[in-house]
């Protein structure tokens, strides 16, 4: 399939916000220049959450990841080295209001960074993580046993553990298949994806690999082990037959089914399959360029269509000039989704997504024609506070100040006419260095915990939110899935 133009759709209904709540004052989404240099954002927007409890120790890392009742904070090379307890620190959540810290895993792969690498199967109560020290790593990758979720044990020493004996792989993300045996490690830069055989945890082996594109990024495998949606760092997704290294077949060939491109978003990060009436869908989500997340029909795998988007009004072309005049100054990224988590996998009745600056979004997505928002949590900006925060990828990037990532976003919308150059001018304008941190990056999955959802940012850590129950009622199966 050849390239896909810009799916225009309007931004999603705007959340009716409950008493007690302290919500945005401008656009859906956006951080105001004013409340940034007034300092307001440092006191947070909520609307129809609360915070629970949190545990912002040094930073959160890109992404990290929750199970049962722990959570794992991922780590940033070399920022994580700078201060005492390096390593992935694990957070026993049982009480949401004080996260206790158990134990730091300081295998190597955990102290290179581990980027978007760090996640679990629930299936075999694994946790894998790969070493990726800047932007892509190479050879590192710890399993460990969760079955005590607090106190992780390490179960390769050796192959992908010790540096002397590394694995064939590259790494910057990565997921497991459903059934646990197989972790895919992807790299961004070439797009070398490895299928790392886990049915002996303490003996991962690579049983294919291939590349591709040239630059390939996160992913999601369906529920039955047979196709790899592989997400396109240039805009768009690769459907893989991934079936013969899921039968384990000598020699394994992976074809490709389709390969569709968008020019609405870029840098697609990763992908969430679900089901809708038994029709096989997936998120995808763009972590730059405004292309928000994207629902497309997967039920004809060689011929995928987009059914329909999910944005924030900052993220319409019209709103491109508002976008720069806010966000100037606060460094690379802007206003972008990163990571989603849906509430369960088949029939979803909500999406959770971090949404970079604009915080931690939910959506009611029952009727996918008919998205609405039902609440956010846009955590306070730690402005000020670079210097603590030594595992925040947003305190280390702020050695540049524009929203450069935004950059194809803001030229498609001069060239539909819809830019206005006075609109997007501000008193943040021309900072083209040191970022202030007058927001937070939040770019891990919220994940599902009843009306809970525990999530990491970059300069706040981990936190435990709740969200009303006046607008959400978990489903019954609630099953809080990533995709991968």
């Amino acid at each position: 399939m050849g390239a896909v133009s810009a799916h225009s759709q309007p931004a999603a209904s705007r959340v009716d916000c409950l008493p007690g709540s302290a919500p945005e004052t401008g656009l859906q989404g956006d951080v105001p220049a004013a409340d940034r240099d007034s300092g307001r954002s440092r006191e947070g927007f909520r609307c129809n959450m609360r915070l629970l409890g949190a545990a912002g120790g040094r930073g959160g890392g890109i992404t990290s990841v929750t199970f049962e009742h722990c959570a794992y904070v991922g780590t940033f090379f070399p920022g994580d080295l700078l201060g005492p307890d390096a390593g992935v620190h694990v957070l026993d959540v049982r009480d949401p209001s004080a996260p206790v810290h158990t134990a730091t895993l300081t295998e190597p792969a955990m102290l290179a960074g581990t980027w978007e690498s760090l996640k679990v199967n629930k299936a075999r109560k694994l946790l894998v993580g790969a070493g990726v020290p800047a932007l892509v790593g190479a050879g590192l990758l710890s399993i460990y046993d969760i079955s005590d979720c607090a106190h992780p044990r390490l179960l390769n020493p050796g192959t992908g553990t010790n540096p002397l004996l590394p694995l064939p792989i590259t790494a910057h993300e990565g997921g497991f298949s459903p059934d646990g045996r197989t972790y895919w490690s992807s790299g961004t830069a070439p797009g070398l994806l490895s299928a790392v055989d886990l049915t002996d945890p303490a003996n991962p082996r690579v049983v294919w690999q291939g590349m591709p594109g040239m630059s390939m990024h996160g992913l999601g495998v369906s529920p039955d082990g047979n196709r790899l949606y592989l997400a396109n760092n240039l805009g768009g997704m690769k459907v893989l037959d991934i079936s013969a290294v899921q039968r384990r077949d000598p020699s394994p060939q992976v074809p490709e089914l389709s390969d569709m491109t968008w020019s609405d978003g870029w840098a697609t990060q990763h992908t969430v399959p679900v089901t809708y009436g038994g029709v096989p869908y997936v998120f995808a989500v763009d972590e730059a360029g405004s292309g928000g997340v994207k629902l497309i029909d997967v039920a004809d795998d060689r011929q995928p269509r987009i059914a329909g988007s999910i944005k924030l009004e900052i993220n319409l072309p019209e709103n491109q000039d508002s976008m720069l005049a806010s966000a100037a100054g606060g460094s690379l990224f802007a206003y972008d989704a990163h990571y989603c988590a849906a509430d369960r996998p088949a029939d979803p009745t909500a999406l959770a997504c971090g949404w970079t600056s604009s915080g931690i979004r939910v959506f009611d997505v029952r009727d996918p024609g008919a998205v609405r928002e039902i609440g956010y949590f846009n955590p306070p900006a730690r402005t000020g506070e670079n210097a603590q925060l030594w595992n925040s990828p947003h305190a280390l990037a702020s050695i540049i100040g524009v929203p450069v990532l935004s950059a194809p976003a803001v030229v498609q919308s001069m060239l539909r006419g819809v830019f206005d150059p006075a609109q997007a001018l501000s008193a943040r304008s021309g900072t083209l260095a040191l970022g202030d941190l007058s927001t937070d990056w939040c770019f891990s999955p919220p994940e599902w915990r009843g009306n809970q959802l525990w999530t990491t940012c970059a300069d706040n850590g981990f936190l435990a939110l709740e969200l009303s129950p006046e607008v959400y009622t978990p489903p019954p199966d609630q099953d809080s899935t990533t995709g991968s």
